[in-house]
């Protein structure tokens, strides 16, 4: 298993299909169709296209597909020097050597702060080993870059459900379902959180 899939690792509350993976498989599915945008278009206008189709598609698979086209644009930093040291910092998890993992993802994010899945990365690391106060700092940094992440959304919320927080941990899922409705994860997650609460008014 991908130690780049969100917090995979550690959490059972997370759905590992929507999780960050650097390559996708479902986005080559021949059987989904996702529209294609302008090959001219930037990547924020690509990005916002594919979040406006994700927000609308109620077909789980479908909307799978979408969303993984949506990891491909973040996975690009536009910087061949960063995209170089998040592979390295990938290849160090999946060897299980953290600390240079650690040193490549800071420099990344050194030479370009405004890269979410840099952020986003170092936040699952951190995830992983068991740095949660950092974990949570390095989320909040990617929602400030992209308040539309869903995967650093279901971080947050898997690092609210171990401190037991659940109205908290509720928000965070229902934040992941107004930009991802489709998940079915997330709204069973929803459901029993709901449900518990309002169990715990009466």
């Amino acid at each position: 298993m991908s130690a780049m899939r969100f917090f995979a690792l550690t959490s059972a509350v997370l759905p590992l299909a929507f999780i960050l993976s650097p390559f996708p498989a479902a986005a080559a599915e021949k059987n989904v169709i996702v529209e294609r945008r302008d090959a001219s278009s930037s990547p924020k206008q690509r990005l916002d296209q594919l979040f406006s189709q994700l927000k609308r598609e109620r077909d789980p698979d479908k909307a799978s597909s979408i969303a993984n086209e949506i990891r491909l644009v973040w996975n690009d930093s536009g910087s061949a020097t960063v995209n170089l040291l998040m592979q390295w910092a990938d290849k160090a998890i999946e060897e299980k050597r953290n600390p240079a993992a650690l040193d490549f993802l800071d420099e990344a994010i050194a030479l370009k702060p405004d890269y979410a899945e840099s952020w986003n990365r170092r936040a699952t690391l951190n995830f992983v080993m068991g740095n949660y106060r950092k974990s949570m700092s390095d989320i909040e940094h990617v929602l400030d870059i992209e308040p539309r992440h869903f995967g650093a959304l279901s971080g947050m919320a898997a690092i609210l459900s171990n401190s037991g927080n659940d109205q908290l941990t509720l928000k965070a899922w229902e934040r992941f379902l107004d930009i991802y409705p489709a998940d079915r994860t997330a709204q069973e997650q929803v459901n029993m959180l709901a449900e518990k609460l309002a169990g715990n008014r009466t």
